[in-house]
């Protein structure tokens, strides 16, 4: 759960967009030459849930991550996850391990054509008391899922179950979805209108610091630009380095 700081910290998250936190992460994150940058951005995930369609008009889900790691049915478990921190003990299903005030991350292997997600499992979320998923996979029993109200956000649907292709293999650990590392507790923000951002936990206070000044040379653009000046003109008068 989130200490009552970071609560605070996540609230004025809410008065900015997908796109402003983007905007921060390609300034703040250093990354290895030659590398592309992802800005946290979690691409070509669509909203499933609570409705199958972008808008302004629905709530962002903020909230750190909780984690877990899905592998191909017939890999083997790894080393040391079984019945261990990360692993599963046996005698327990995945889902009884999602976290309360988290949003669930799945990491589902490239490729597959089952879903990870579907209703029973979303309706034990819920009741668990998560506050939304991220699938970079497939989801499956969509009118289960909306009824059950869990804001889920996944890559496209399935009518076929997990066990045709996929197994859990460990939780709350690093898992990759679209080039970007989620690890347990980064800030995962799901606009409704622009998308899913990852924030690196540590990263965090350098986003809510550098966010209000970039804001705010953009709208001085923006402005400028309405008032007839041309965007080279603004960019030069308005951006200045940070």
């Amino acid at each position: 759960m989130a200490t009552s700081i970071e609560e605070l910290k996540l609230n004025v998250l809410r008065n900015y967009s997908a796109c402003d936190v983007s905007d921060a992460l390609l300034k703040l994150q250093k990354l290895p030459e030659g590398t592309t940058a992802r800005a946290g951005h979690i691409v070509d995930l669509v909203p499933f849930s609570p409705t199958i369609a972008r808008s302004a008009n629905l709530s962002k889900i903020i909230a750190p991550a909780s984690t877990f790691k899905f592998i191909p049915k017939s890999d083997p478990i790894p080393i040391g996850d079984s019945g261990e921190s990360h692993g599963f003990p046996a005698g327990t299903h995945w889902v009884d391990f999602a976290e309360p005030g988290t949003v669930a991350v799945i990491e589902q292997p490239a490729g597959q054509h089952c879903a990870v997600l579907g209703g029973i499992m979303a309706v034990r979320m819920k009741y668990l008391g998560v506050k939304g998923v991220v699938v970079n996979g497939r989801v499956r029993d969509l009118g289960e899922i909306s009824e059950c109200q869990l804001p889920v956000w996944a890559r496209a649907t399935s009518s076929v179950g997990t066990a045709a292709e996929a197994k859990p293999g460990a939780r709350n650990v690093p898992v990759s979805l679209g080039g970007v590392t989620v690890a347990p507790g980064d800030i995962v923000f799901c606009d409704p209108l622009e998308g899913v951002v990852a924030i690196p936990r540590e990263l965090l206070d350098q986003v809510l610091e550098l966010m209000p000044k970039l804001v705010a040379m953009d709208d001085n653009v923006k402005e400028a630009v309405r008032q007839g000046s041309n965007v080279f003109d603004a960019f030069k008068k308005f951006r200045t380095k940070i």
